[in-house]
């Protein structure tokens, strides 16, 4: 079966691409970094996973800790992993953009817009939620970091809207 899956995984402070990009039965075809490799991988029990990889065999334990980060258990040696996938990317970046303190509010990411909760001239507190936009069919609210005035609304719900688009001027 042919796939088109493609994501990164955090080991400590190192990224490796991963892309899975065929199986048949339970060899599976995958770009590690840009290098290909066929490994054998067969579940021999909930979570417990028998590879083998250029002849050498490898059992490996995954335990999910919490969303999308596991401990990863081998013979000698235990790791915390992290899957960045799509959906980890969009909620790293709409935190980064939350964090921001800017002018205006945008999306990281295409969408469209749900509700818009001001209208200009409004006096927000910070905390508060300004607009809600739909993207990767999630419903997300944008709130602003500290107290400001709503200067300019610059689109209206139902709008199709393209990723760092400004969609709410801030003063």
């Amino acid at each position: 079966m042919k796939y088109d899956m493609a994501y990164e995984i955090k080991l400590d402070e190192e990224t490796v691409q991963i892309e899975l990009i065929e199986t048949e039965g339970h060899v599976a075809e995958m770009s590690i970094d840009g290098r290909i490799y066929f490994i054998d991988i067969v579940e021999v029990e909930h979570g417990v996973y028998s590879i083998l990889l250029d002849g050498i065999s490898y059992n490996v334990e995954l335990l999910p800790t919490e969303n999308k980060k596991y401990l990863v258990n081998t013979l000698y040696n235990a790791f915390n992993i992290e899957i960045i996938d799509a959906e980890t990317k969009y909620k790293n970046s709409r935190r980064k953009a939350e964090d921001e303190d800017l002018n205006f509010i945008s999306t990281p990411m295409p969408g469209k817009v749900v509700k818009i909760l001001v209208k200009e001239g409004d006096l927000v507190k910070g905390g508060e939620t300004v607009i809600i936009v739909s993207a990767m069919k999630m419903e997300s609210e944008y709130k602003v970091v500290k107290d400001r005035l709503i200067t300019k609304v610059l689109v209206k719900e139902g709008d199709n809207i393209d990723g760092h688009q400004p969609l709410i001027m801030l003063e």
